[in-house]
Formats: structure tokens, sequence, C-alpha cells
């Protein structure tokens, strides 16, 4: 009979001890703080950035005007050395990414890198005088304008299409 009883006193025992660490976790789940959104982005002023762009590109750069204030640039970069490539990325009223890349390197590379992956639709959209043609099934969903003189025009990100086709329209190359 000794056995059983030791028996009893492991299985109550593992049973206490499952008990206990289910209260700490439970202490740890509601009373220490945590987040499950996304980190506020801070903005980022890009017009220094913009301008040494639009005076050392072969090409007229992009860059939005007249967006509403809450669309957040969040991010911006020339590197002229690299394809003289632009970048500016913006979060959107409902913290969705848009980004505006811009390069001279070649076309099917870059809009395969600024798009991670999307691929060219049958599908294009008349904005001003401009043609921009769809691109799908990458991480981020993109429009590309091709005919930009000396470079390519890429427009991307989480956003959907409507919110892309907002940035692509408020865009001005200089």
């Amino acid at each position: 009979m000794a056995g059983s009883n030791g028996k009893q006193k492991t299985v109550r025992d593992m049973i206490l001890s499952l008990g206990l660490i289910g209260v700490a976790a439970g202490f740890v789940y509601f009373f220490i703080p945590h987040e499950d959104r996304a980190p506020d982005l801070q903005r980022v002023d890009y017009q220094v950035e913009l301008s040494t762009a639009r005076r050392a590109a072969d090409y007229p750069v992009a860059a939005p005007e007249g967006l509403p204030g809450t669309w957040k640039a969040t991010s911006v970069r020339f590197q002229g050395a690299n394809s003289d490539r632009w970048h500016l990325g913006f979060q959107n009223p409902d913290g969705e990414y848009v980004q505006i890349e811009q390069s001279t390197q070649k076309r099917a590379e870059f809009i395969d890198t600024a798009s991670q992956g999307a691929k060219a639709t049958k599908v294009t959209e008349k904005l001003g005088d401009r043609t921009w043609t769809r691109y799908t099934g990458g991480r981020y969903d993109a429009l590309v304008l091709e005919d930009t003189p000396g470079s390519t025009t890429v427009v991307a990100g989480t956003a959907p299409f409507a919110q892309l086709v907002k940035m692509a329209e408020a865009l001005k190359m200089a």
C-alpha cells in the first residue's frame, strides 16, 4: 500500500504545480501591460532629401503634393550610387503602408524589388495624362509608371488600390 500512496502524492503535486503555473501566467497576462497594436511611427520631414534628389537625379523625381495631413511620411532616402534610387514611404490614415520608388535600374528588376514580387496585370489606371499598370501577387500591390523619362516609378504597399491611386494622383514630378 505504501507504493500507491506515493503515486497519489506525485499526481496531486503535479496538479498543484500546474495550477500554480496557471495562476502565475494569468497574473502576467492580466497585470503586465502589453500592446497588441503596431507602434506609432514617427513622422519624418523629407524636404531636404527631396531637394537633394531633384538636383542629383537624371530624371524628374516624384513626391506627393496636397495629401491630407493624416498621411504620415515615415521613411525617405536617395541613393545616387545605386541607380539614382529614390524612396519615400508613408503610413496612410488607415495605418497601411504606401511607398514611392523610382530608379534608373533595369525596369524588370526594379519593379520586382519595389513591389516585392508582384506581377503585371492587364488592368491600367489613367491618372491625368499618365497610364499606370496594376501589379499584384507580391508582398505589395503596385501601380507602375514606365514612361517616366529615364526612370521607372512604382507606387506600392499594403494599402488597397484605391489608396495607391490616391498617392499616384498626388505625385508631382520635378
